[in-house]
């Protein structure tokens, strides 16, 4: 087995065919149909059944790729370490970050980390879920995952700062008249809330209940620019990372009273390497103050 036929693997199961991993891959189809069927006749199984949709992974192709996928990530790491020179880096860093959190910082880090580094390909995704982005790092998936600090947190993780949480409230509402609002003041109030699995949800749903307000919930979202929007148009209040609130609606956001916040970490895969380790400094550099939370980004 070779970490070609990893590679050209899992091209397949997210395109979903030969043709379109080839042309993903920018190979010939039938280097990958070769490739593909030595590798099942090695392993002995079958890793992808034909359907009317395309190929998909067996249930054994579906562990297989999983580690096929860490292999292939590590592959990567190595090749960039080996190749990183006193001015220059290249490979590719993989992040996450927890839906919300970052929103202002992290986009300023990667512009400084592209500049410093322009051969360096970074790829970041939001994950809403705590569960998931744990699950990911253990799995050795990501170079560095950025999220809310929690009680499963690892012990290594680096503590970057807070994210203030402030409340937005639909255009008119009684309580823009305040500088800050008591959170006693929205009880009875609809709520646009988030997916339920979400790291977003949990804060909100545990800062209700910490102040003894039953949450009537008029609607999940999955993006924090929708739940601000959502709220600006009148379908309830909602409660987000003040650093998250599109720019064009901070005339709608007030801060809350008891204050909210939520730590938030970085966590870096074992034996980091320069880039991982770049990334982490320029984050650290970012500010994570109340101040800068409540201004709105663009």
């Amino acid at each position: 087995m070779s970490l070609r036929q990893y590679e050209y693997a899992l091209a397949i199961a997210e395109a979903g065919s030969v043709t379109a991993a080839a042309e993903l891959l920018h190979v010939a189809q039938p280097s990958v149909s070769q490739q593909i069927r030595g590798l099942e006749r090695e392993l002995g199984v079958e890793l992808f059944a034909r359907t009317p949709t395309g190929l998909v992974p067996t249930v054994v192709g579906r562990a297989f790729l999983r580690e096929a996928e860490v292999a292939v990530s590590a592959s990567r790491r190595a090749r960039a370490t080996a190749r990183a020179g006193a001015d220059e880096l290249v490979g590719e860093l993989v992040v996450a970050v927890q839906m919300g959190f970052g929103t202002r910082q992290l986009p300023g880090a990667l512009g400084a980390l592209r500049r410093r580094f322009p051969r360096l390909e970074v790829t970041v995704f939001e994950e809403p879920s705590s569960a998931e982005l744990e699950r990911l790092c253990r799995r050795g998936v990501l170079d560095l995952a950025l999220m809310a600090a929690c009680e499963r947190s690892p012990a290594d993780a680096h503590r970057l700062g807070d994210e203030e949480f402030a409340v937005v409230l639909p255009a008119g509402h009684r309580q823009l008249a305040a500088d800050r609002v008591d959170l006693s003041e929205l009880d009875g109030e609809p709520w646009v809330r988030f997916d339920r699995d979400s790291a977003l949800d949990g804060v909100l749903l545990n800062v209700l209940r910490n102040n003894d307000l039953t949450p009537t919930t008029a609607a999940r979202v999955s993006q924090t620019a929708t739940a601000v929007r959502w709220a600006a148009q009148g379908l309830g209040v909602t409660l987000v990372p003040a650093s998250a609130v599109p720019r064009g609606h901070e005339h709608l956001v007030r801060p809350v009273f008891p204050a909210v916040s939520q730590p938030v970490i970085a966590v870096v895969r074992p034996g980091a390497g320069p880039a991982e380790t770049a990334l982490l400094e320029l984050l650290r550099e970012e500010t994570w103050s109340e101040a800068a939370s409540f201004s709105p980004v663009s």
